[in-house]
């Protein structure tokens, strides 16, 4: 039975659920009908551009520019800070409405999923009627518009889901391949990346049907495993089920962006508690262990400095991940001034009995006890509710939320 799958992608998420958020809440203006952006807090210099309005992208504007340049293309421009707890609102709701439809379905990202309809489409249905059914659900009922691609496997949904936006639904079945898919340049093929890009161009490789006709076996030789991958994307080839189930993180991490340029160690440190505390509670939250540290600094000149260290046990304690992060950020550091710090672990496993000595196993236990009971409260009071001594001078710089 060939299998019937969508990918439905939200149009401009972050601005437009931002919008519709505001509107519910009673603002007359549409920020979607204005030059705006969705971005960090300027006066902490988180200035990026997340999301643009569709009359900011005609001034110019680019997803990942600094606020700086966008405000120098459009001075009147208005800039919205992003809010992941409205995110997570509309893509739940989101995903709501397409549980009316199936239950094999896969969150991509917040504002993607894939659907897998094969068992759930009736006689005298199709998949396209179903595609255009829930695009107009969604534009009527939550406010927002969604582009759905509509294919027999993932990597067509999404390719189809891609082309011409916003507020469309388009198919990509085998028998339009050729037609709709192998123009597109290369850059388009999902899987190929910045690094190689470049390689494919200078194979004379510069539109999809192009690997698509090379030899398999050449690009193999030329990009091992993921050579492959490519030509069989290129060919429309791929086998991967829609995974309905959660799915463990690979790493988990936390960055911060300084409100100013910071070079004393004990500064970064109080920051680097708080880093730490934040990664360690999301560990034991999914019931993981880390073995492996990594600590990431920015400079005052954008230089991008990282360190990693592997652990002998794997662990999930705040205390632990801190001191093996302080240590790789006093290799670091070297007087440099800091602008971005950043904690991340990973190689991570899911829980289990730790060999250890006994006076160690007793000092881990009583470590344990004292996250677990913080984490408790956190979850009962909020994330904020309580903190730990070393973190409370910082409390002015960051605050942070449960993810």
């Amino acid at each position: 039975m060939e299998r019937q799958i969508l990918h439905v992608d939200v149009n401009n998420a972050f601005l437009s659920w931002t919008a519709i958020d505001r509107l519910a809440h009673g603002e007359e203006l549409d920020i979607r009908t204005i030059p705006a952006i969705i971005g960090g807090d300027e006066a902490q210099r988180k200035g990026v551009v997340l999301a643009k309005s569709t009359i900011a992208k005609q001034f110019g504007i680019k997803t990942g520019e600094p606020i700086y340049f966008a405000r120098k293309k459009c001075p009147d421009i208005k800039v919205y800070q992003g809010d992941f707890k409205v995110y997570r609102k509309y893509s739940n709701a989101l995903y709501q409405l397409l549980l009316e439809y199936t239950d094999q379905i896969e969150r991509f990202s917040i504002d993607e999923c894939f659907c897998d309809l094969t068992h759930f489409i009736r006689p005298g249905e199709t998949l396209f009627d179903k595609a255009k059914e829930i695009n107009k659900r969604v534009r009527e009922e939550l406010g927002f518009t969604v582009n759905v691609g509509v294919a027999h496997n993932k990597l067509l949904a999404k390719m189809a889901s891609d082309f011409q936006k916003p507020d469309r639904v388009h198919t990509l079945f085998e028998n339009e391949i050729e037609a709709k898919m192998f123009p597109l340049p290369i850059s388009e093929l999902f899987m190929v990346g910045r690094k190689t890009l470049p390689k494919l161009e200078r194979l004379g490789i510069k539109t999809i049907g192009d690997l698509a006709k090379r030899d398999q076996k050449e690009m193999i030789k030329l990009f091992g495993k993921h050579g492959k991958l490519m030509w069989e994307y290129a060919n429309g080839i791929d086998e991967e089920e829609v995974i309905s189930k959660f799915v463990l993180p690979k790493c988990i991490g936390n960055s911060i962006t300084l409100p100013q340029d910071i070079y004393q160690i004990e500064k970064l440190n109080e920051i680097l508690l708080a880093l730490s505390e934040q990664v360690s509670y999301r560990l034991r939250k999914y019931d993981l262990q880390a073995k492996v540290v990594n600590v990431q600094i920015k400079t005052s000149d954008f230089l991008v400095y990282s360190h990693q260290k592997s652990l002998d046990i794997p662990t999930s304690s705040t205390k632990e991940i801190y001191e093996n992060a302080k240590e790789l950020l006093l290799n670091l550091h070297k007087n440099r001034s800091v602008r971005l710090l950043g904690v991340r672990v990973d190689r991570l496993s899911e829980k289990n009995e730790m060999q250890i000595s006994l006076f160690d196993n007793e000092k881990s236990e009583k470590q344990e006890k004292l996250d677990k009971a913080i984490d408790s409260l956190k979850e009962r009071f909020g994330y904020n509710s309580v903190t730990r001594a070393g973190k409370m001078k910082i409390n002015n710089i960051i605050r942070f939320k449960e993810e």
